[in-house]
């Protein structure tokens, strides 16, 4: 029987909670109204004629303000469809290009916690091309063990192509280390590139401060429409292209520009970078208030990842619930109308345990259950508060689901309500 209002009618249903917000975020109107102003545009870019300089007008103006917003000079942007082709150009382009100049230079190093988007063409690399991939460590929080970095450079520094380690986790959030992975590497003569995707929302990307070759962005993280993205690549470093054609973007992204993509990219940006601050220090307080919650109704559920002040994205945990499996939890979320994820939703079906948890040497088992919780800019504390009132009860579910498949002569995990007084790993 279906719910109903005091006056018999049936009652609304209440709005979803939307906690995956780093896996994509909600489309901004200020966004979305500069791609339909731009779709008005009749003209290709590339052309001379009125039409085609009206064109370029508004894409090479949206290059001037992704640059602004990012720390970098104009001629320094290159528009991609997203941040996982900018991170193929980089990677790849890079390590081409540093051949070519030296052919000694083989060895590329990337920290073993980073998005599938650098990891698959490492290893395309290491595969097809002869490359020695190196996959660098990281401690139990899944900070980059930079005196593995150091020790790698001070062996083969002269071999090395490049490094590549994200600004900030897309599974726990984690900062890396940015400034010391740069000053080691530039020691050597090495570039480093930097997965930024996760970071401009509520972090001071800054491609001239940062000391990076190049960098990331991801267009959908932060407002824009999917199939908008970035690389900044910094004036003077040698990048080979992946797309020859009519020489587009510098001859490094050849393909017809989109101009209306371009322009959301550029306004979703313009918005992070002007809300930064205020938007950083409310996640930072929903995120506390989202830890307390689950302490107080899970105990025995795990933080991954680092609450220290400033180490970590203000709205991203990662979470492990013992004796749960993670696409059950997310599946009765779902049903109850929370939506987070189970990790990061480029590896979304898989069914082994998240290979950035494994780094940081989390159990299989423990592993299974990890749930992602990411807020962002339309999350509130009412929806907190929702995600936090239903997590208990989903979590005994899950468990009574996982222990069913098991041999009997398991004892499941204590349920939510019995394992205060016996928790071992806090959140």
């Amino acid at each position: 029987m279906s719910a109903s209002s005091p006056d018999g009618r049936p009652a609304e249903r209440p709005a979803r909670v939307y906690a995956d917000h780093a896996a994509s975020a909600p489309v901004l109107p200020e966004a979305a109204e500069a791609v339909l102003r731009a779709l008005s545009l009749t003209g290709n870019a590339s052309s001379a004629h009125a039409e085609g300089r009206a064109a370029r007008r508004v894409l090479e103006e949206s290059r001037e303000r992704v640059a602004a917003s990012l720390g970098a000079a104009a001629d320094e942007v290159v528009l991609t469809s997203g941040g996982t082709e900018a991170d193929a150009l980089a990677v790849t382009g890079l390590y081409r290009a540093r051949r070519e100049q030296d052919p000694a230079r083989r060895r590329v190093l990337v920290s073993a916690v980073e998005h599938p988007a650098v990891l698959e063409p490492a290893r395309g690399l290491a595969a097809a091309e002869g490359a020695e991939l190196v996959l660098l460590p990281v401690d139990e929080r899944g900070r980059l063990r930079t005196d593995a970095l150091a020790a790698e450079l001070e062996r083969h520094g002269g071999a090395t192509a490049l490094v590549s380690t994200m600004w900030a986790n897309n599974e726990t959030g984690v900062l890396q280390p940015l400034e010391e992975v740069v000053r080691l590497a530039a020691a050597h003569g090495v570039p480093v590139h930097s997965d930024a995707v996760q970071a401009p929302a509520t972090q001071d990307v800054d491609l001239a401060a940062s000391g990076l070759a190049a960098l990331s962005v991801s267009g959908h993280k932060v407002g824009a429409p999917v199939g908008t993205g970035a690389l900044l690549l910094r004036r003077g470093q040698a990048l080979a292209p992946l797309v020859r054609g009519g020489g587009q973007e510098r001859g490094l992204r050849s393909g017809t520009s989109a101009v209306a993509l371009a322009a959301g990219l550029a306004t979703a940006l313009a918005a992070a970078a002007r809300d930064r601050p205020a938007e950083a220090a409310r996640l930072a307080g929903l995120r506390a208030r989202l830890l307390a919650g689950v302490r107080a109704g899970v105990p025995d559920a795990a933080l991954r990842g680092d609450e220290r002040p400033g180490a970590s994205l203000p709205g991203t945990a990662m979470l492990t619930l013992p004796g749960c499996d993670g696409d059950a939890l997310l599946y009765l979320l779902d049903a109850r109308d929370v939506a987070v994820s189970t990790g990061s939703a480029c590896s979304a079906g898989a069914l082994r345990p998240s290979h950035v948890l494994a780094a940081m040497g989390v159990p299989d088992d423990d592993a299974r259950g990890a749930l992602r919780v990411s807020l962002g800019r339309t999350s509130t504390a009412e929806d907190v508060d929702r995600l936090v009132a239903v997590l208990p009860e989903v979590v005994v579910a899950a468990r009574r689901a996982r222990a069913a498949t098991l041999p009997t002569t398991r004892t499941p995990s204590p349920t939510p309500a019995a394992a205060g007084s016996a928790a071992t790993a806090g959140v």
